[in-house]
């Protein structure tokens, strides 16, 4: 297995244990990260701070349990591919939801330069909203 893909395996068990510093350590000050357009932080953030701000912190102010499990990794190069499965209840309505997951993630020199997720966003959404339609 790739080093890279190590890296990206002991990203997930850092985020999974709230360990936040060490998987923001991985990213490169330029980082893009895009979080699907249409999600709860769907955007492009540039910057680990800027990521630890749209993301992370949003993530667990908002969320109870927020997870993102990855069962499967593939690598090529400098790109690897993790697949697997988020879930959580969004706070303000107490409702839970599970969507899969693919998210890109790209190195260079050692650092995480982007991630790119894809999921299904309606899904994800789904507990933000107060009443059902």
């Amino acid at each position: 297995m790739s080093s890279i893909t190590e890296t990206i395996r002991g990203a997930y068990a850092a985020f999974a244990k709230g360990d936040i510093p060490s998987v923001l350590a991985l990213l490169s000050p330029q980082v893009a990260w895009t979080e699907a357009e249409g999600g709860p932080c769907g955007g492009t953030y540039v910057g680990p701070s800027a990521v630890l701000q749209n993301v992370f912190m949003r993530l667990g102010g908002e969320w109870d349990g927020y997870s993102a499990i990855a069962h499967e990794f593939v690598a090529n190069d400098d790109t690897v591919v993790a697949l697997g499965e988020y879930s959580g209840t969004y706070k303000a309505t107490g409702k839970s939801f599970k969507a899969p997951f693919a998210h890109v993630w790209k190195f260079r020199d050692g650092k995480v330069v982007s991630f790119h997720q894809h999921t299904d966003t309606a899904v994800h959404m789904r507990p933000l909203q107060s009443t059902t339609h």
